[in-house]
């Protein structure tokens, strides 16, 4: 029989009780939450149903999902909903990737002032490529962009930083025209990080006088005017790392790129390798090393493996993954469709059908599959949590 897979929900059930009394009085609620949705994904603990193929008569128990945006478990099917309504969105332009993080001096204190940094840092990468896009010397237009924050490297350290998704070219400054970019080419990266590291410390140094920040430990001292200053004066002078990669092979490549990075979590549990009194050994990647050797393994007490993982919950309510200019919420539906007349395309038919509700053969839009037959399941029996259903199948497994 083949061995189940390491999940993190089972370092959670295997070392969290411990590791919360180690640490009580130290976490957050929302990261106590984070911690009891994983441990009981997917388990009687959450209720669930019981299908049956309507063909072949194959039975199976689905135990309810968690649902919660830091469960590795629960991001691929909210990633398959986001992306049937990006699809809307796209439009047939090379797309480009724009990546802007902050020095490690900033994630530093950003850890304790996740909410205000988050903010800022997406503020400023926004107002950034947008400034420099409406730019006359550099592309003269107003862009749309999508940013997604990431708060961690590969190794589960705290490494914020917004991973941009942008459309090669703009409306121009009366609305008139589509303005494409140069071919392979999108904004200069060096007049990009300078304005970024700029607009970056100026609304940070406006929270501290704001006294919307907070200081504990060596920077403590922070707290004072003065200290923060000099503090800020060398982060002026370093290059800030904002690069861009070249633009994404078509609309395809844009929604699997999505499809991987906008629900990503801080480790993936395909990532995980064992589980044992040595403590939790994953892969993960180091971009220092030459490319042949990035690939390696990584092994963390199970003490240092929950805290890194912790570390990345975000705040109740903040929003990961935000959209700006051309693709804001409130004009979204009007500017692209002013883009799509001024660039003589319709919106795709499937797209048209995603956003509209349009129904279609039942068997391809079942919300159960069997797995036997591939024909729709039904749900023929509903229990809550807690509670196991009445007549147990002799066939378990599936999932919500």
């Amino acid at each position: 029989m083949a061995r189940a897979a390491l999940e993190v929900a089972d370092i959670f059930r295997a070392d969290g009780p411990a590791w919360r009394q180690l640490h009580a009085g130290h976490l957050s609620l929302g990261q106590l939450k984070v911690m009891s949705a994983i441990e009981r994904c997917r388990s009687v603990e959450f209720g669930g149903h019981v299908l049956r193929c309507q063909a072949c008569d194959y039975t199976q128990i689905a135990y309810n999902s968690c649902r919660n945006r830091h469960c590795p478990k629960c991001q691929a099917s909210a990633a398959k909903r986001w992306l049937e309504a990006r699809q809307v969105d796209l439009l047939p332009v090379d797309y480009y990737h724009v990546v802007f993080t902050l020095p490690a001096q900033i994630s530093d204190i950003a850890y304790y002032n996740k909410s205000v940094v988050y903010a800022i840092l997406f503020k400023a990468a926004s107002d950034t490529l947008r400034l420099i896009a409406a730019d006359p010397k550099h592309l003269g237009a107003h862009i749309g962009l999508t940013l997604v924050l990431h708060t961690w490297g590969s190794a589960m350290t705290h490494h914020p930083h917004v991973h941009g998704i942008v459309p090669g070219g703009g409306l121009s400054l009366d609305g008139k025209r589509w303005i494409a970019c140069r071919p392979g080419f999108f904004l200069p990266v060096r007049v990009l990080s300078r304005l970024f590291r700029r607009l970056f410390l100026a609304q940070l140094t406006t929270a501290h006088q704001a006294g919307k920040l907070k200081f504990f430990g060596e920077h403590q001292a922070l707290e004072k005017t003065k200290a923060f200053t000099d503090w800020l004066k060398p982060l002026r002078q370093v290059e800030w790392v904002v690069y861009a990669k070249r633009p994404f092979a078509g609309p395809e490549a844009v929604l699997a790129y999505l499809s991987r990075y906008a629900h990503r979590v801080a480790i993936a549990n395909s990532r995980l390798i064992t589980h044992d009194e040595d403590g939790v050994t994953f892969k993960w990647k180091d971009y220092r090393a030459n490319e042949s050797h990035r690939h390696k393994t990584m092994t963390l007490s199970s003490d240092e493996f929950i805290r890194r993982f912790l570390i990345h919950v975000l705040p109740s309510g903040f929003h990961r993954i935000r959209h700006y200019g051309l693709i804001a919420n409130t004009g979204r539906k009007d500017n692209l469709a002013l883009a799509r007349e001024l660039l003589m395309c319709n919106k795709p038919d499937d797209a048209t059908d995603v956003a509209n509700g349009a129904d279609g053969d039942e068997q391809d839009h079942a919300t159960f599959v069997c797995p036997e037959c591939g024909a729709p399941m039904l749900i023929i029996e509903i229990f809550m949590n807690g509670q196991l259903p009445r007549a147990p199948p002799i066939v378990i497994g599936g999932s919500s």
